[in-house]
């Protein structure tokens, strides 16, 4: 007969409580995900990752960046976004060169037409974020998810959160 393993003394179990609201952040993180998705792809015809990557790119200096930087904003691996760069270059919404500065790294830039397709693409985007994620939320509650969200980035990440002691 074998014995079962008993849990680690150390676990900290969720509550009832707890374990009721990580399933309510588990579904609310994936259903805003997946309704993001959805209009990306309808309005667009692109998933969220390349929005992003186009988005990024519009707001850096020369609409163009590092790839390693563009992955580590985008929080993509480095294939990932070569695989998505390579479909973005394909559609000419971006261009890949080499890096003048280290011939080992590649820059991604915003071309004119991945700028125009961003253009037409962000109202419907910014409205489908706002429905899904704001709207829903009072003034309070969309400054409380900005402190949450911000308490469990830094401590997941290592960084201080200004106001926590």
């Amino acid at each position: 007969m074998t014995k079962r393993p008993s849990p680690p003394p150390a676990a900290r179990w969720l509550s009832p409580h707890e374990q009721s609201i990580w399933r309510a952040y588990l579904t609310m993180t994936r259903v805003v995900s997946e309704t993001l998705e959805r209009q990306l792809q309808s309005d667009a015809g692109m998933p969220h990752t390349y929005y992003m990557i186009l988005a990024m790119l519009s707001e850096a200096p020369d609409r163009t960046l590092r790839m390693s930087e563009l992955a580590l904003m985008t929080g993509t691996s480095q294939s990932r976004l070569s695989h998505a760069a390579s479909r973005l270059e394909e559609a000419g919404w971006i261009e890949r060169r080499r890096c003048p500065t280290d011939k080992r790294g590649f820059l991604a830039i915003l071309t004119d037409a991945g700028w125009d397709v961003l253009v037409q693409t962000a109202p419907g985007h910014v409205e489908a974020v706002r429905s899904a994620l704001f709207d829903p939320l009072t003034g309070d509650q969309v400054e409380q998810l900005s402190s949450i969200a911000e308490a469990v980035n830094g401590a997941c990440t290592g960084e201080d959160v200004p106001g926590k002691s």
